[in-house]
């Protein structure tokens, strides 16, 4: 809708004189103006709106009027006195030691930054790294009742301390046991070789009777000769050769049955020689079991065979312990730092370069080591399901390789074991 001109100029003199009109009281002067009359409604409005306009109106502070309103195009705002504040410029003159000091700040912050950052580029650090030892359990390899455990919780042994005895009254009579059957072996093996002597004797007895027969056939063969020869001139008698004859067949086997003592006097030597070995072979299956009763009766008794400390101890007085069974848990002396480096830190890693070293737990004590070897292979590869790459869909993964490194020298005073993290630097460059 249009309003004619005069109403158009009726409400920029209400704008320009600042006067607050209501809008329903301007819509009425607009019909007037336009020759309309209102409606009756408007009449009553318009009342209203009088009285409100009639009421004074309170004065509104310089701070609650805009920006442009208080001040002028173009000038600066003043303060309560009527000064301008100062500027930037102003501001630093008026604090000149100040900022001096916040320049110097930020000048050491930067050129410590870089400092910072020319001598940590030298370095390779990683946080997956802990502390590893070839800790081992502590079990019997003989089973008994536990009579004696004198060592405790976490307590450091020597190589050769006592750890845990058992019950060895069993492995005793054991060895009882063993010691006698050694004993009858060597018995068996004294009466085999005795039967042996003696039976070199009958083979030397059996060889002089044989001596004897020969001797004896030679001459009963000369007899039955001349007996013979007498016979063909007449000088002697039929009957005379007849005993000469049978005097060399009775000497004859004599001397077969003599030579058959003989044989069999040798052959009893080889049979009494078979039993010695027997008798031998069974001194030494007595030994062994000898062997075997002293050692487990050793095995009764476990002992350190390296300096450690003893952890998870559960071996106790009273409780029977069967073959294999742990009764606690040992962790060597000797231990060292396991890091797993990213493969794309590797590049200048090399055997032989020194490491700083920091312990989680205590933050405070700086060690110093070397790197030892570098594992030629990711973890990944040697784990129990190691990766297949050929299979499925590819997602390239840094890899990350266990690099062993050797402290210089633990401290003493620490309680270190493995599984503990560290945080270690190697001096690559």
């Amino acid at each position: 809708m249009l309003w004619p001109a005069s109403s158009r100029r009726f409400d920029q003199s209400a704008a320009m004189s600042g006067t607050t009109v209501h809008p329903a009281r301007l819509a009425s002067d607009r019909l007037v103006v336009a020759g309309r009359q209102p409606q009756p409604g408007y009449a009553q409005l318009d009342a209203r709106t009088n009285e409100r306009a009639d009421k004074p109106r309170p004065a509104q502070r310089p701070e609650q009027l805009p920006a442009d309103k208080q001040h002028g195009a173009g000038e600066r705002p003043k303060d309560a006195g009527g000064k301008p504040p100062p500027s930037l410029r102003e501001r630093l003159r008026e604090h000149w030691l100040l900022a001096t000091v916040a320049a110097c700040v930020l000048l050491i912050a930067a050129i410590g930054g870089l400092a910072y950052w020319l001598a940590i580029r030298n370095f390779e650090s990683t946080d997956d790294a802990y502390v590893a030892a070839r800790s081992f359990s502590i079990a019997p390899k003989v089973g008994g009742y536990v009579t004696e455990v004198p060592v405790s919780d976490n307590q450091h042994v020597k190589a050769g301390d006592l750890l845990v005895r058992i019950d060895d009254r069993d492995y005793k009579i054991a060895l009882d046991q063993a010691q006698a059957q050694v004993a009858v072996a060597e018995a068996n093996i004294g009466n085999v070789q005795a039967q042996i002597d003696s039976q070199h004797q009958q083979v030397d007895q059996a060889k002089a009777q044989v001596d004897q027969a020969e001797a004896q056939l030679k001459f009963a063969e000369q007899e039955e000769s001349r007996a013979k020869d007498l016979v063909d001139k007449g000088a002697g008698t039929v009957q005379r050769e007849q005993q000469t004859h049978s005097d060399l067949l009775g000497q004859q086997a004599n001397t077969a049955r003599t030579k058959a003592a003989l044989v069999a006097a040798e052959l009893g030597v080889k049979t009494l020689e078979a039993q010695l070995a027997s008798a031998r072979a069974s001194l030494q299956q007595a030994q062994a079991q000898l062997d075997q009763a002293r050692l487990n009766l050793q095995y009764t008794q476990l002992t350190a065979a390296q300096s450690g400390r003893v952890v998870k101890l559960s071996g106790a007085v009273g409780t029977f312990a069967t073959s294999g069974q742990s009764l606690m848990m040992f962790v060597p002396d000797e231990v060292w730092v396991v890091a797993n480096y990213k493969e794309t830190q590797l590049r200048d890693m090399r055997p032989g370069q020194q490491v700083e070293l920091r312990i989680d737990a205590y933050p405070g004590r700086k060690l110093t080591g070397r790197v030892d070897s570098v594992q030629p292979g990711s973890g990944t590869a040697f784990s129990l399901l190691p990766a297949e790459n050929a299979t499925g869909n590819f997602v390239k993964v840094v890899q990350r390789v266990p690099v062993k490194i050797v402290i210089d020298d633990w401290p003493a005073d620490l309680p270190i074991g493995p599984g503990m993290s560290v945080v270690p630097w190697v001096r690559v460059r």
